[in-house]
């Protein structure tokens, strides 16, 4: 089949790359010319596990373009996706402009049945406004479906290629059976494909989303009821999931969600709420605990200095809102950066992918380490923030000598607590004892 995606971002590329990797002829069109040169050349624009060398492999199999030409990288399509951004505004609704630009775009340049596919993240009833923006100026027929994406970033490949289901918005019967093919080689275990409406379909990305943005605020607020009571936030998180009615997924307490979606999902659904006068008491909680979680940490630290961090140097470990990606999209990294700054501390960072990133927001304020080890140097607490694998069995020997205390904020629970006791460590985290 001949596929094109519209836009190239993280959504974008995973789509069109593992397409690809099925058999399609996957053309992938971008505005940004810099980037379209560099994907065309072989260099791949963003970090995640395993998909390097599908996009690799797909390119020189000739089944991976990529072009600024919309015209050009439709033309014999038989299914457009559109996985563009769809960025907050300031009042949490989605931005649709770019959704809707190129809608429009599309009506001028169709010339025989297509079907176009919302792949981006988008409010109820966008499928509507989409095909809207396309019959204004269309004279062929065509079907607007919405399929969201349920990619987790650091497992993206894998959640593409041997998804947990697939969600269909659409009433058409003839853009039924096109999505059906085209998603048949991803479903041969049996995994469901599920039908339903657009509008159903654009919901259930947001109340995924918005779920588990719920269960991990629930969870830390958990977390901080655990250190007044004196319970242990591990002990319960066990006991809760091996309830199979609540799972084990998403129960770990930390400091806070980032990323793109949770945030900018919870926030839409709060907005989309607003619009129909409902309000979504439950979600704007979740948002309220998830904002004060990323600051989880500093009260700790600046108890253990006596409420004066002026002139002290922080080493920090993790950037990236998760492990095994580069993204920084509302990290809570970059939350615990600014206050330290603010207080008059200095901070070094490592981070195995998100380094550059940070760079480009943060500037030379702060130190930017080659290794997690020389980014300790002359430091008088470790603070972490992300959970990558390579922090879980450190040196400790190393980390004590580098130190000038032996101190470490832990906002991922990534040490038992008894260990640390028994090396001497002055250790805090999130919902169990602190050890001083």
């Amino acid at each position: 089949m001949k596929i094109t995606v519209v836009g190239t971002g993280y959504v974008g590329l995973v789509t069109g790359t593992c397409f690809a990797e099925t058999g399609n002829e996957v053309t992938c069109v971008d505005i940004d010319a810099n980037k379209v040169a560099k994907l065309s050349s072989g260099q791949i624009t963003i970090y995640e596990p395993g998909l390097e060398k599908l996009f690799e492999r797909n390119l020189k199999e000739q089944r991976l373009f990529f072009t600024t030409s919309l015209e050009d990288g439709i033309r014999d399509a038989e299914v457009i996706f559109l996985a563009l951004p769809t960025p907050p505004g300031a009042d949490g609704s989605a931005d649709l402009s770019f959704v809707l630009k190129v809608a429009e775009q599309l009506g001028h340049l169709m010339t025989d049945y297509k079907v176009i596919v919302d792949k981006s993240t988008v409010p109820v009833g966008t499928a509507e406004k989409v095909t809207a923006a396309i019959a204004r100026n269309c004279k062929t027929a065509f079907d607007v479906v919405s399929n969201p994406e349920f990619l987790r970033e650091g497992v993206a490949v894998d959640d593409f290629m041997k998804p947990d289901r697939v969600v269909i918005g659409t009433n058409s019967d003839r853009a039924r059976k096109v999505m059906g093919e085209l998603y048949a080689p991803f479903v041969r275990q049996g995994n469901p494909v599920i039908y339903m409406d657009e509008k159903s379909a654009e919901l259930t990305k947001y109340a995924a989303n918005s779920f588990l943005a719920t269960k991990i605020s629930f969870m830390n607020e958990i977390a901080v009821l655990c250190e007044k009571l004196g319970a242990d936030v591990d002990m319960v998180r066990r006991g809760i999931g091996s309830d199979d009615r609540i799972g084990k997924r998403f129960l770990f307490p930390g400091i806070g969600y980032g990323g793109s979606c949770f945030p900018k999902d919870v926030q839409a659904l709060v907005k989309s709420s607003e619009d129909v006068q409902y309000d979504f008491r439950i979600l704007n909680a979740v948002m309220d605990v998830n904002e004060k979680q990323k600051l989880f940490l500093l009260p700790k630290i600046a108890a253990y200095f006596n409420n004066d961090l002026k002139g002290k140097h922080f080493a920090l470990w993790g950037l990236a809102f998760k492990p095994n990606t580069d993204d920084i999209r509302e990290a809570p990294a970059l939350y615990i950066i600014d206050a330290l700054l603010a207080a008059g501390a200095t901070v070094s960072v490592f981070d195995p992918e998100a380094m550059a990133n940070v760079k480009q927001i943060v500037g030379d304020k702060i130190t930017y380490a080659e290794h997690q080890y020389t980014c300790l140097e002359k430091a008088d607490a470790l603070i972490i923030a992300t959970e990558w694998s390579v922090f879980r069995t450190p040196d400790f020997h190393k980390i004590s000598t580098a130190l000038k205390n032996k101190a470490i904020f832990d906002g991922r629970n990534l040490f038992e607590v008894a260990r640390m006791k028994e090396m001497g460590y002055h250790y805090e985290s999130v919902g169990r004892p602190s050890i001083a």
